[in-house]
Formats: C-alpha cells, sequence, structure tokens
C-alpha cells in the first residue's frame, strides 16, 4: 500500500470540502479550488478527515493513490495557509518594482520586462532585489514564480540573473588563458 497515499488528510474547522463523485471542491479562508480525479480512486470525507482509496494494486492505480491524496492535501493546505515562493535577483544595476499589480523586471536588456500576475496571485517586493509570490494554488504560484526566473535565469560564472532564495548556483571557473607554449 502507498505510504502517502494511505495517510489521512486533516481538515481544518475554517475549510469546507465537498465531494461530488471524481470532483472534490475546497473551499476556505484564502479562496476556493476545485479538482476533478481519476473516478476509479475512493476518495470520503469522514469525521474531519479524508480517506483516499484505490481499487486493486496495479501499476497505475499505485501511481495515482498516491497522486490524488498530495493534489488534494495541497488544495487543503493552499486555501488555508497559501504558499509562498521567494525569488532573489543578483546582478549590478539589476531589480524589481511592483507597479500596480504588476512587477517590472530590469535586469540588463533594453527593456524594462513587464509581468503580469495571474488571478489568485499576489506579488510582494520587500526590496529592489527580492521578488516573494504568494497564491493559494500551489500548481499556479510555483508556474508562475518559474516565468519570472525565466526572465534571466542565474548564469553560470558570475551567478548573476534572478533565482529563488533556496537555489544553489554552481559556479563555473572562467576562462584559463594563454598556457600553452
Amino acid at each position: 500500500m502507498s505510504r502517502i497515499g494511505r495517510m489521512p488528510i486533516v481538515v481544518p474547522a475554517d475549510v469546507d470540502v465537498k465531494i461530488e463523485g471524481s470532483t472534490v471542491t475546497v473551499k476556505g479562508p484564502k479562496g476556493t479550488l476545485t479538482g476533478t480525479f481519476n473516478p476509479a480512486i475512493g476518495v470520503e470525507l469522514k469525521d474531519g478527515h479524508i480517506h483516499v482509496t484505490r481499487p486493486n494494486d496495479e501499476k497505475e492505480m499505485r501511481s495515482l493513490h498516491g497522486l490524488t491524496r498530495t493534489l488534494i492535501n495541497n488544495m487543503i493546505v493552499g486555501v488555508h495557509t497559501g504558499y509562498k515562493k521567494s525569488l532573489e535577483i543578483v546582478g549590478i544595476g539589476y531589480r524589481a518594482e511592483k507597479a500596480g499589480n504588476n512587477l517590472v523586471l530590469k535586469v540588463g536588456f533594453s527593456h524594462d520586462v513587464t509581468m503580469t500576475p495571474p488571478e489568485g496571485i499576489t506579488i510582494d517586493v520587500p526590496s529592489a532585489t527580492q521578488i516573494v509570490i504568494n497564491g493559494y494554488d500551489k500548481q499556479l504560484v510555483g508556474q508562475f514564480a518559474s516565468e519570472v526566473r525565466g526572465v534571466r535565469p542565474p548564469e553560470p560564472y558570475k551567478g548573476k540573473g534572478i533565482k529563488y532564495a533556496d537555489e544553489v548556483v554552481r559556479r563555473k571557473e572562467g576562462k584559463a588563458g594563454k598556457g600553452g607554449k
């Protein structure tokens, strides 16, 4: 049995869960999320806990068992506490600022890069070299953070660019110069 799939999901008091067939709707203080899962995977709510079951031990069902449990748990955590991704900007003259809801990046191009976050995502710029992306949908937060990082990914020689706060950039040694005869 899947170790992740068989763990019950605790539903906090301020989160409302509605299960209709293979569709799970989770409503909390941060927002509402809906997910549709494989109908073969059983999802039931008992005594403030969600239990996910599978019909048999086929490889596909074993894979979907843990995945479904994790996705439902991510939905509950998202609407209850939310998700956050932090990014750092490294490089002389590189900076970020917030203009209304948009994020404006100045990262060495001849133009400023303006990014509009999707609905449900909020951006914080505590300093010119830090960006914090918040939201209740884990997939959406990660996707937007990846798009922001993709504007100028960190390069391996000087480490300049936009990187995740916990990311370690592997540095390369520069040119060795002329050492031959």
